[in-house]
């Protein structure tokens, strides 16, 4: 909220949308908690918020032979249209190993993107030694998904191998601050004019 709003300082009139898609039925309840969450925190700001577009939990969801699965699980924006739309993505932005190996290593949920500078902005993270690696990297491709996922039945069939390499990543670098970044700073990616993510220069502080 306070990042939309920094940049609407000096405009008059509009107003603020929130469009929530994701989630569906999953056993454990997980979507419907967290949606909730979300629903309750914009509930408590002090702000008007127009709640625009609403595709979770139940209305999100598809049953196949008794399994419950996402509908969309995936959405873009065109940010000079407003328009959004269902969307995969093959390409995950840079240092995707790096940002998920923080992600398994129980690291909250952050922005990366800073709107101001246009860049991506990366770490430092630090992290404690994945507890049980080896043993991890030993389990099959079963054991993997249903110890390590959330939603076994509805994850993408790229998972397994996704964790594996993440599981890997965390062993090869068990102390990211000294040998991932240099001199404790972030690492920075802007894009290009052909619309490719390419690594900055490091930043001053």
């Amino acid at each position: 909220m306070n990042s939309i709003k920094s940049f609407s300082n000096d405009v008059h009139g509009g107003r603020l949308e929130v469009h929530l898609v994701g989630g569906f039925s999953d056993e454990r309840q997980l979507s419907q908690k967290l949606t909730h969450q979300l629903l309750s925190e914009f509930d408590r700001q002090e702000d008007d918020i127009h709640l625009v577009t609403l595709c979770v939990t139940e209305l999100n969801d598809r049953e196949e032979n008794e399994n419950h699965f996402p509908v969309i699980s995936g959405i873009a924006v065109n940010i000079k249209t407003a328009e959004i739309y269902r969307a995969s993505f093959q390409d995950r932005g840079p240092e995707e190993l790096l940002r998920a190996a923080r992600a398994l290593a129980g690291g909250p949920m952050i922005s990366i993107y800073d709107a101001e500078t246009e860049q991506l902005r990366i770490g430092p993270y630090s992290w404690m030694p994945f507890p049980h690696v080896d043993f991890w990297l030993q389990q099959d491709d079963k054991e993997i998904l249903e110890n390590l996922s959330t939603s076994p039945l509805a994850e993408p069939p790229h998972f397994v191998e996704h964790i594996r390499s993440t599981l890997m990543f965390l062993k090869k670098y068990p102390s990211p601050m000294s040998t991932l970044f240099p001199g404790n700073k972030a690492l920075l990616y802007k894009k290009t004019q052909a619309g490719l993510w390419e690594k900055t220069s490091f930043p001053e502080s």
